[in-house]
């Protein structure tokens, strides 16, 4: 390392230092550096091979955010792998929201590996690194010589008790009402994602456009060291088909009725050394024909309306062993969510370098196999698609949820694609709905979800209301609405272009609430409300309050007290701090008989309480212990019984007198 070569750059922003160091780290990546916000830093990497890749036909970038448990000073929890492994949801989550910021700002004909790395060296518990990485892998990528037509950067806004952070910390963001990640350049916005509990669109559209200043800032600070010390980007050249062909190609195109199918048309009608060519060129008419038609003549490939839906139908209680289902289609896209219900000991624990004790009592999964969209390969487990898909519905879902003192159980949703033509996601949120109202579960109201699109030039733009096929594939963005009639729960919007501004966002939200409510009331002609039990499949749970110091005399030493209560009534126990006791069973005879016994070794002695029952355990000069109930004896003082000898074993009637501050119990004798 030479230390001369050493830069750092240092700015305010949201009220802490941001420092930028450069030249340190990482000398062989064609860009590195390293961002500290507080006491959290990342290094970002980016490479870009030298050589074309062959046989590909789209721009082969990976993302890679790598979480170290060195960085927050833990070890990994499993007993017998200490090592990061596979990443865990929560980096492929935010592996996947740098992916989104920076993919639209490349050359989409690069055919030249990319790759940028982020990774969290220190995390301080407060300024969550994902913001953070963003902005790195866009400077990464800025002083680097890779073509990249940023810098772009990204900020958090979040909402709790009707206060606004800007690049709020885990604290502020805890039961928030609005935790929203907006990314973009200094006047577009080409990323976002949030969870919010109902927040009508207005009112997300001011928060994006306080998060665009602080985004503003970030990007003038990059684009000032980029100058300072920038690697030249030299010019790609990129191949050219020949006239003659694309003469050919437009004649296929002209007499063509399926878009859809065009590819598969052309790549058998010519050689296969052109194929990258011919596909994008293929692409590029493509894409202006579904734009023209929509911009000039208000036209989409299906006929419909620019602010149309497909077809909609909604069903529950179809599958007759889960405890709760339901089905959505929307056009040719169709969803079938299922419910389980589980004990509280069910949860999901959590096991990151951010989370320390962190449970999960609600999850949502997404399916998406390939027969789908009618096609062959083979089904190993859910890509990053499908992980980012299953937290956006979960997001969308969560804040009608109902709390664990009004219903304790762990839900577990799973929603299986079973046909798709354009978000399949938003049909998940729609059809997990209904399916957690045919479960019984609770929940306040109805949650739909549509998918808005936008066809732009450099003049005009249209909104397109339920994007499908071509109109996903060609359009120019993706923006992906949930919420309830009152406001917005979920939202995620990429795009293929370099971004978009306040009044195509506005546009877009009030087409997707018309939207929305046409749909909820699809759901709601289905069913209504949460049925007013739950399914006879379904396991039981009763709940009752221990005193929070008897928790370890319910459990016993090493555990023994409460297996052996589980045991011998075939049910599951869970034991909150708070001294809330979870008892679970296929019956209620089972709970009923839990519960007594959970009762008996919890009852808790107070003064003025009659025991007719009362038995003599032992004898002493001073008095008689007794046995009140199990585990709880009391003395008899000798005084109160003159003249008279007891026998262990015999019965008396006798009342709390006292208890004395180390909890002895004192007894007379009720005559």
């Amino acid at each position: 390392m030479n230390k001369d070569k050493v830069r750092q750059f240092k700015t305010e922003w949201a009220g802490k230092d941001l420092i930028i160091e450069i030249g340190k780290l990482a000398s062989q990546a064609d860009g590195a550096v390293t961002v500290r916000y507080g006491d959290t830093l990342i290094l970002a990497t980016a490479v870009m091979d030298s050589r074309e890749r062959a046989g590909v036909d789209y721009l082969p970038l990976t993302v890679d955010y790598e979480e170290k448990f060195y960085a927050a000073g833990k070890i990994k929890g499993s007993r017998w792998v200490k090592r990061e492994g596979a990443p865990s949801e929560e980096a492929i989550l935010t592996s996947r929201l740098i992916d989104r910021s920076i993919r639209p700002l490349f050359d989409q004909r690069l055919r030249r590996d990319i790759q940028v790395v982020a990774t969290v060296f220190s995390i301080d518990q407060q300024n969550d690194p994902d913001i953070l990485s963003i902005l790195g892998a866009s400077l990464a990528l800025g002083i680097s010589s890779i073509p990249f037509a940023g810098p772009i950067a990204a900020c958090r806004i979040v909402k709790k008790n009707d206060v606004i952070y800007i690049n709020a910390n885990y604290q502020e963001r805890e039961d928030s009402e609005m935790d929203l990640i907006v990314a973009g350049s200094e006047d577009k916005i080409n990323m976002l994602e949030g969870q919010l509990l109902e927040i009508p669109e207005a009112e997300v559209i001011n928060s994006v456009a306080k998060a665009q200043k602080n985004i503003k800032e970030l990007v003038e600070f990059q684009k000032k060291i980029i100058l300072e010390i920038g690697k030249e980007k030299p010019s790609i050249v990129f191949g050219e088909l020949d006239s003659e062909i694309k003469k050919q190609i437009d004649q296929i195109i002209d007499q063509s009725e399926e878009l859809s199918d065009l590819e598969k048309i052309i790549a058998n009608e010519f050689p296969a050394e052109n194929c990258d060519l011919i596909g994008q060129y293929v692409y590029s008419k493509i894409d202006e024909l579904v734009h023209q038609k929509a911009l000039k003549k208000e036209e989409r490939v299906d006929q419909r309306k620019l602010n149309e839906i497909r077809g909609l139908s909604a069903e529950t209680g179809l599958l007759p062993r889960t405890h709760g289902s339901g089905l959505f289609s929307r056009g040719k896209t169709q969803v079938v969510s299922t419910v389980t219900l589980g004990s509280p000991g069910m949860e999901q624990f959590l096991d990151t370098m951010e989370t320390t004790e962190g449970r999960k009592r609600f999850m949502h999964h997404y399916n998406f196999p390939p027969y789908a969209v009618g096609e062959v390969r083979p089904m190993r487990g859910p890509g990053r698609r499908e992980i980012g898909h299953g937290a956006l519905v979960e997001k969308a879902l969560s804040g009608v949820i109902p709390n664990p003192e009004e219903f304790p159980y762990t839900i577990r949703l799973v929603s299986e694609t079973l046909s798709s033509n354009g978000s399949s996601s938003m049909a998940s949120v729609c059809a997990s709905s209904l399916a957690l109202m045919d479960a019984g579960v609770p929940i306040k109201k109805h949650v739909a979800g549509i998918a808005m699109g936008l066809m732009s030039d450099e003049k005009n733009y249209k909104i397109l209301t339920d994007i499908q096929g071509p109109e996903d594939h060609h359009g120019d963005m993706d923006l992906k609405v949930a919420g309830t009639d009152q406001g917005i729960n979920a939202l995620q919007m990429d795009v293929k272009i370099t971004g978009v501004n306040l009044k195509v966002l506005e546009d877009a939200f009030r087409d997707a609430r018309n939207a929305r409510l046409q749909i909820l009331q699809t759901l709601k002609n289905a069913i209504a409300s949460p049925r007013n039990e739950l399914s006879v499949f379904a396991p039981k749970i009763d709940s009752i309050k221990i005193n929070p110091d008897l928790i370890g005399k319910l459990i016993g030493p090493g555990g023994k007290t409460i297996q052996k209560l589980t045991q011998e009534t075939e049910t599951e126990i869970d034991i909150e701090d708070d001294g809330t006791v979870n008892i679970t069973g296929s019956t209620k005879e089972a709970i009923a008989m839990a519960k007594e016994k959970v009762l008996s070794l919890t009852k808790e002695a107070k003064v003025g309480e009659i025991y007719e029952g009362a038995r003599v355990v032992k004898n002493m000069d001073f008095g008689s212990f007794l046995e009140l109930f199990p585990g709880q004896d009391g003395l008899l003082h000798a005084s109160e019984m003159p003249g008279k000898n007891l026998k262990p074993g015999d019965i008396l009637k006798v009342k709390i007198k006292n208890i004395d501050q180390k909890g002895r119990v004192n007894l007379a004798l009720v005559r």
